[in-house]
């Protein structure tokens, strides 16, 4: 018999401004650790400069403006680890995260949900070029060998860490004011 899995993460049910809350946390700081690193290879998913959008409020303007079940997001983490891991080694900072949040999540939706909307209209929403989305998203495909699928299992496991590590977070905090 199977040892019983703890689950504190149900996809399905988990109020998804609670999963952008969790996402921005663990994106935060992995931009910020990260902008510490001079990088060598810049992607096409890199501005300029950072963007001027917090990472929770761009989360927040595609929900809006794009609305997608909690798999979208959370399966944004998948693709974003993936990429991470691939040869390209790709590194996540706040010059290249809105493009690769953008492009993410119009796949993720495309793959995912039975309603998506038009490159245009993503496009709109993440503040760039039609032109400039089609490419990000083409090299949003390649950087994860075209393989969108994400089982449930994996997602509710992502979904477990993100609690975990949002749980972490709201300690160190905690202890942080008590010091």
């Amino acid at each position: 018999m199977a040892p019983a899995r703890t689950c504190l993460f149900d996809l399905a049910s988990h109020p998804t401004m609670d999963i952008l809350c969790m996402i921005t946390e663990l994106l935060e700081c992995i931009t910020h650790a990260n902008d510490h690193h001079l990088s060598l290879r810049e992607s096409c998913f890199h501005a300029r400069t950072a963007s001027p959008i917090d990472i929770h409020s761009y989360l927040a303007r595609i929900l809006v403006y794009t609305p997608c079940p909690n798999e979208c997001f959370l399966s944004l983490l998948v693709y974003l680890d993936r990429m991470a891991c691939s040869p390209s080694r790709l590194r996540i900072d706040s010059r290249n995260i809105h493009r690769l949040i953008i492009a993410g999540v119009m796949v993720a939706t495309k793959f995912f949900s039975d309603r998506s909307f038009t490159n245009a209209r993503y496009a709109k929403v993440g503040g760039i070029s039609v032109t400039e989305l089609n490419s990000l998203e083409i090299e949003f495909l390649r950087l994860n060998n075209y393989s969108m699928n994400v089982s449930v299992e994996e997602l509710e496991n992502y979904g477990n860490q993100l609690v975990l590590h949002a749980n972490r977070q709201k300690q160190a905090r905690k202890n942080w004011r008590a010091l």
